[in-house]
């Protein structure tokens, strides 16, 4: 059972503006913390808060990276379906239609497969300057 000086049985309330507790929200919500109780009780004891930090100037770079790797995913899959088909085909007549059409699919999808890589590789390349700027 628990010790009655483990518990907390002190109550102090407290009354805030809309403003005083929408700002006490959002720096919760930055917070490590999933209570609000815990958070209001590190603050007031000075002890330790743990804030997420999210950089923004990541946030469109991040943004094109989801968009690449869905136009990336569609190559992969329209790319899978034709192989399927193909293989579906063997040895007849239409094996040699859909041979024809992997080559105008792969010469159409290979140039936006590199163009993809070399803009994957610009942002690698700002990723690590920024790495190299923080460590710096």
């Amino acid at each position: 059972m628990d010790k009655q000086e483990d518990k907390r049985i002190r109550w102090k309330n407290l009354r805030f503006k809309p403003e005083e507790y929408q700002l006490l929200e959002t720096r919760f919500k930055k917070t490590r913390f999933r209570k609000l109780s815990e958070y209001m009780r590190s603050v007031l004891l000075e002890k330790p808060v743990t804030v997420n930090y999210r950089d923004k100037a990541m946030d469109e770079v991040l943004e094109e990276l989801v968009l690449l790797r869905r136009e990336l995913n569609a190559i992969g899959n329209n790319l899978n379906q034709a192989v399927y088909q193909i293989n579906a085909a063997h040895g007849n007549a239409d094996g040699r239609l859909w041979a024809g059409l992997l080559h105008t699919i792969h010469s159409q999808v290979e140039p936006a497969i590199n163009q993809i890589k070399e803009r994957m590789n610009q942002y690698a390349d700002l990723w690590s300057q920024k790495l190299k700027a923080v460590k710096a």
